[in-house]
Order: structure tokens, then sequence, then C-alpha cells
């Protein structure tokens, strides 16, 4: 089912740099992915599944990242980041894409999802006030992202300066890491 859904997810990225996602059906992705609908339909049964499959793939790369022992939880967590962020970053039209016509209320329905592996990639205990912190990192970060072309410079500066200011807030509520 894995190979399925990777399949899909190729397919639902190619379509949606081609074409407004809106106009991707998921008999779409399923004649581009060379995937018979019923399999498709059998291992995800909408668009918004499909997704969730990239989506998780892109957390597999936060999560792949094997950190030097001893390393600060910011350091840690700046790496994962990034990590998730350098696997979107071939797709970034097709994502862009997706999100603009989802609109931003659908695209952060898995901020915390997202947070969440970030969290338990860099070592860090998702408790509810980082998992908070987290989301709202990562959701400032995205926003940068989108503009941020090239080095991603920008980017980093911003993922940066969010994990710091993440790290100073929740200490001062106990929360800290």
């Amino acid at each position: 089912m894995s190979e399925t859904l990777d399949r899909a997810a190729d397919a639902a990225l190619a379509l949606a740099a081609d074409r407004p996602w809106p106009a991707v059906t998921l008999r779409d992705i399923a004649t581009r992915a060379d995937l018979p609908f019923p399999d498709l339909y059998t291992a995800a049964v909408s668009k918004p599944a499909v997704l969730a499959h990239l989506s998780a793939r892109f957390d597999r790369a936060a999560l792949a990242v094997d950190y030097p022992e001893n390393s600060e939880p910011h350091d840690r967590l700046f790496d994962a980041a990034m990590a998730r962020l350098e696997a979107m970053e071939p797709h970034r039209a097709a994502l862009l894409a997706i999100a603009g016509s989802e609109g931003p209320l659908a695209s952060a329905a898995r901020f915390p999802r997202i947070a969440r592996a970030i969290l338990e990639a860099a070592g860090v205990p998702a408790t509810s006030p980082r998992l908070i912190a987290m989301t709202a990192v990562w959701a400032r970060v995205v926003q940068v992202w989108r503009d941020d072309e090239g080095a991603l410079n920008r980017t980093m500066a911003e993922l940066d300066k969010r994990l710091k200011q993440m790290a100073e807030r929740l200490g001062k509520i106990g929360a800290g890491f």
C-alpha cells in the first residue's frame, strides 16, 4: 500500500504543478500514477488522504536526521525542521499551488502533526505547551519559506529566531527543554 501511496503522492505533485489543484481528481491522480483506480481508492479515499501521505513522507525526512551526541535541543530542532523544508523544496511550486487552492485553514490543520514530528525527531518530548509553540514556529517559518527561493537564508534566519523565542517563552512557564 505504501508504494501505491508513494506513486499517488508523486502524481499529485506533478498534476498540481501542471494545473489548478481543485481541477485535479483522485481518478486523475490514479491515471497519472498508472494505478488502477480501485487500488488507489482503497489506499486513499480522497485527495486530502494523498496529501496526508505526502506530508508524512516529508516528516520522515525530519525523523531521519542523525544528530551528534550531546547536541543542543535548539540545534536538533533546527536540523529537523530544515530537513523537512529541504525535502519539500524540490516540490515548491506544486506545494504552493496546493496550499493556495486549499486555503490557509486546510494547510494549517496539518501543522500540529508536522510540529510533533519535528519535536520527536529532535528528541524533544511533544508536551502540549511545546507542541503549541512548535506549531506556531512552523506556521511562521512556512510563511517565510513560501517567499524565500534559493539558498533559504531568510527561512533559516527566521527558524533560528523563532526557536530561540520558543525556548525562552517555554522556559518562562517551566516547559522548556
